[in-house]
């Protein structure tokens, strides 16, 4: 009588109560970021704020180049060409007497454009497969992982040759074929987290109590899988950087006098003998740009998880 008696009492409790949940079972509590604590992280890593304060200057100038100069990058003075870096031309003039500084600034907004295009073509689409391919599984997983490893055979350059060459010159074709070049790792690393995610406790007692599975998919999945791909975009940025300016410097990029980084370099290249800044100069705001935006991506990735 009195065991009948002290388990009725406990089922009472626990229907009171709910279900204990166990510890560690269920999505990590969201983290504020504590802006003065990043404040302090960038400041202690010189290096780190250069590379911030540079991604600045590069984001400013692709929307507001008129802070940076005055000077019209199509027009040129010809009784003022091949004039060498100085205090009116800071990196000197081309051949038909135009500011190459200039031209620099006003590019900043034609190769970031196509950048971020591409970026984010390929974290839709390669994200697109990923969750598909590791959330359903069976035969559309096996399907899925057999196109992108496909896609993974193939140098990404020649990839995005092929498909710039049928879709036609532009920079946002530029754009588009870079970005389908990278969609094969974006979609690994979505379907290997979305993999993760799917096996966790919380998402079977979800599907346990009756849950739909696109109620599964964008309360619990979605929001534990995104972040690696996230990062992993962050981290895409200087690469499609890169390609974007390869792909221009060979052409396919926006018609002159359009003053893409990569065309550029592409037109100063015949005058490396005489006027050396019109190649070099171009050619050290996309590395250091590559390299500023490696180095955050990279800080953000490793040495604030790290800290957090």
């Amino acid at each position: 009588m009195s065991r009948s008696l002290a388990d009725g009492t406990a089922d009472a409790a626990e229907a009171a109560l709910g279900p204990a949940r166990p510890v560690g079972t269920g999505p990590e509590p969201e983290r504020r970021v504590d802006v003065r604590r990043l404040l302090r992280f960038v400041v202690r890593r010189p290096g780190l704020l250069l590379s911030v304060l540079i991604v600045v200057l590069v984001v400013l100038a692709s929307f507001r180049p008129d802070l940076f100069t005055s000077q019209d990058p199509l027009t040129g003075v010809p009784a003022q060409n091949f004039r060498g870096p100085s205090g009116a031309h800071w990196f000197g003039t081309d051949e038909l007497g135009r500011d190459v500084f200039s031209r620099v600034v006003h590019g900043a907004q034609l190769s970031l454009k196509a950048t971020l295009i591409a970026v984010l073509v390929a974290f839709v689409v390669g994200g697109l497969l990923g969750v598909v391919a590791g959330f359903v599984g069976r035969w559309v997983d096996d399907v899925l992982m057999r196109f992108v490893d496909v896609l993974l055979s193939i140098p990404a350059l020649f990839m995005s040759l092929a498909i710039v060459t049928a879709l036609g010159y532009g920079t946002v074709k530029v754009a588009v074929a870079v970005g389908i070049a990278s969609v094969a790792s974006f979609a690994r690393v979505a379907r290997s987290e979305v993999l993760r995610v799917r096996q966790a406790v919380f998402v079977e007692a979800s599907r346990a109590s009756g849950a739909r599975w696109y109620s599964v998919l964008g309360r619990h999945v979605l929001p534990n899988a995104a972040g690696p791909v996230v990062v992993l975009a962050t981290l895409d940025f200087g690469s499609s950087i890169l390609a974007v300016s390869a792909l221009s410097f060979l052409g396919y990029g926006a018609p002159p006098p359009a003053p893409e980084w990569g065309t550029l370099i592409s037109d100063g290249r015949n005058y490396l003998a005489n006027a050396w800044w019109l190649t070099a100069l171009p050619g050290l705001a996309i590395a250091a740009t590559v390299l500023a935006a490696n180095r955050v991506a990279r800080a953000l990735d490793g040495e604030w998880s790290r800290q957090r």
